[in-house]
């Protein structure tokens, strides 16, 4: 059974994804970022033609909440079509920030319940410094 709490951050990154910008793939991500104040910092995906200027919706949550000043995270909500799980480049910058973090995963259509994940789960043997 999910938390209100788990439905209202997932209906954030619902409303983040919205915001995309994706008119190469058309493969739109919202994030929503949670953090330990209770703050919650949205993102999305935004595309350019060169495609490796690309910016995931997991990053832009991330840096729109630490340009801000904060610094602890709880918890992210991400929502594609596909139920996608953070990219290799979206993990490290949630490792560098946030290496406890829960992530929370579902689909546009709510097939199936919002997957729950650990960054350690997704991320063993991180790059540190």
């Amino acid at each position: 059974m999910e938390s209100q709490k788990t439905r209202r951050l997932v209906a954030k990154a619902r409303a983040a994804r919205r915001k995309a910008c994706a008119p190469y793939s058309k493969f739109r991500v919202g994030a929503a970022l949670l953090t330990v104040g209770g703050k919650v910092y949205r993102g999305c995906n935004i595309e350019n033609a060169s495609y490796g200027l690309t910016v995931c919706a997991e990053r832009v949550a991330f840096f729109n909440a630490i340009s801000a000043g904060e610094r602890r995270f709880v918890a992210i909500a991400i929502v594609s079509d596909a139920a996608a799980t953070p990219c290799g480049a979206c993990r490290q910058v949630m490792a560098e920030f946030a290496p406890s973090l829960k992530i929370l995963v579902t689909d546009t259509k709510r097939h199936g319940p919002v997957k729950t994940f650990l960054l350690d789960e997704l991320l063993p043997n991180r790059f540190s410094l």
